[in-house]
């Protein structure tokens, strides 16, 4: 009786483990088409279909306005915007030009901290999701050596 019991516990386990792990890969989203897309329209038409963006300044992007080598780009993104779903990063000239997107979890503080490659001088374009709403801002980042190669 001993054995079957055994059997039972681990049998309930391994199915609560594996309903725990499936809902967290029906969460990731890929968008391949925007992911794919070499050009900047495109992949943010893609990623944002029919989608209006506010220019705001309450999304700060933090970056050295000149790099040398594109390879390794630190870049901060700081906003105090309310409710925020996401942040999505772009750079326009890049031969794919959306980067990254960050879903947050309700309570999260507006802050994303990464390193992207930069190909050549281009704008580094961010939208936030908050309260249902998209936000962006942009800056200019100058490029020395290419680092998408």
């Amino acid at each position: 009786m001993l054995r079957r019991e055994l059997l039972q516990y681990l049998a309930s386990g391994s199915t609560l483990l594996f309903g725990l792990l499936k809902p967290l890969s029906a969460l990731a989203k890929w968008n391949q088409e925007a992911f794919d897309a070499t050009d900047y329209n495109h992949a943010i038409n893609s990623y944002f279909p029919e989608q209006q963006f506010e220019e705001t300044d309450q999304i700060k992007i933090g970056v050295h306005p000149e790099v040398e080598n594109g390879a390794v780009v630190p870049l901060k993104i700081n906003t105090n915007l309310s409710n925020l779903e996401s942040i999505t990063i772009f750079v326009d000239k890049n031969p794919t030009p959306l980067i990254a997107n960050f879903d947050l979890s309700p309570g999260c503080v507006g802050f994303v901290s990464t390193r992207i490659k930069m190909e050549q001088p281009s704008d580094i374009i961010v939208i936030v999701k908050s309260n249902g709403k998209f936000f962006s801002t942009k800056t200019f980042v100058e490029v020395h050596e290419g680092g998408c190669g």
